[in-house]
């Protein structure tokens, strides 16, 4: 059984459908770029020393995230325009006539947004992260020159088993840690209270960490002694006490991945981490979704006038994608959803709703 047009009809139309989709795109960046640039240029040129160079700086930062952003809109687009001409053409028409089926017609389509998605996921992970993790620090300092981060934290809670530990000043030396004013917290397997040590100073010692001058109070006694130094908290590893807050958009998958790994280690929430590492997957996959969605555009007779309304009807339901992923994407983050379920409930959904249209209507 052939699943596709012959090899020629295949290549024009994923060709078409390319041009037609980066064309839209390149449309989209220069527009918002160029509005974008307006609105933040007077920020960049008000702080000392900054000149024209920091804002093609701030462009060539701002330029990846605008791609990366509207590259599933443009996919849409670029889908509809396509199914448009082509139906206008009566180009559809001698395809179906021809034998082919819906799905067959699509599919030249399908793997060409395959390859976009593939292409998105790559351009995402290598250069829009990076881009992102630099263009949120130069703005967190408003445009100024970013210090070097040396990894120094102050009050930074993490777990060592059923244990809590409290450290109120972290100072990395190299790949050490030194603590300050250090709180252990023992508990049992029911979360329990059972001790806490308290210390002015503390050091890694093998697979522990030994703090001093120790001071334990025993919360069943009520007693309260002086230890000399005790080590406490086996198996935590420094990064553990230098975990800032996680810039989801900063990180590749892998590096958002072994992030999110730490974090649980440290016993901090990581469900919409979890949500945001899913979606690295799922938004770059949303580009497969377009053509699909918006095929409605390509079936009926153009003559029949109602082409237009076809048409907006792929742009709405394409939309409302983008509408319910954000949504949902917000809820896992919020912890009303499970991340798997945030990351790809709506592709799946969406994925449903256009194979039922697409049968329904054409099938």
């Amino acid at each position: 059984m052939q699943f596709f047009p012959s090899r020629t009809v295949s290549i024009y139309m994923a060709k078409t459908f390319i041009v037609r989709a980066f064309a839209v795109l390149a449309a989209l960046v220069l527009v918002l770029q160029f509005l974008d640039a307006l609105s933040e240029s007077g920020i960049i040129l008000a702080h000392p020393g900054n000149t024209q160079a920091d804002v093609w700086h701030y462009i060539s930062l701002r330029t990846p995230q605008l791609v990366a952003r509207f590259l599933p809109y443009s996919v849409l687009l670029g889908a509809i325009i396509t199914y448009s001409t082509l139906n206008q053409n009566s180009e559809v028409i001698a395809l179906k006539a021809s034998g082919l089926s819906a799905h067959q017609i699509l599919a030249p389509m399908i793997v060409a947004a395959i390859g976009m998605a593939a292409l998105s996921f790559a351009f995402n992970d290598r250069i829009v992260s990076r881009a992102t993790e630099t263009l949120d620090a130069w703005k967190k300092v408003e445009y100024a020159p970013v210090p070097i981060d040396h990894g120094d934290r102050t009050n930074v809670w993490t777990k060592a088993g059923d244990d809590l530990i409290n450290v109120r000043h972290v100072k990395m030396t190299g790949d050490t840690a030194a603590l300050t004013n250090v709180a252990f917290y023992d508990r049992d397997a029911q979360g329990r209270l059972i001790s806490t040590i308290t210390a002015d100073h503390g050091r890694q010692e093998g697979n522990a960490w030994r703090i001093w001058p120790a001071r334990k109070f025993d919360v069943a006694t009520g007693k309260v002694s002086t230890l000399g130094s005790v080590l406490v908290a086996e198996g935590v590893k420094p990064s553990q006490f230098t975990l800032a807050s996680v810039n989801a958009e900063g990180l590749s998958f892998l590096e958002l991945r072994s992030a999110v790994a730490a974090l649980k280690a440290a016993g901090r929430p990581t469900k919409s981490y979890e949500g945001e590492l899913w979606h690295k997957l799922s938004g770059p996959l949303s580009a497969v979704l377009m053509p699909l969605l918006g095929a409605v555009a390509a079936f009926g007779i153009a003559r029949s006038g109602k082409l237009f309304i076809r048409a907006v009807i792929g742009m709405s339901l394409g939309f409302i994608y983008f509408v319910v992923d954000n949504f949902a994407l917000a809820m896992g983050n919020l912890g009303a959803y499970p991340p798997y379920l945030a990351a790809w409930a709506p592709f799946l959904l969406f994925l449903m709703i256009g194979e039922a249209v697409l049968i329904r209507t054409e099938e």
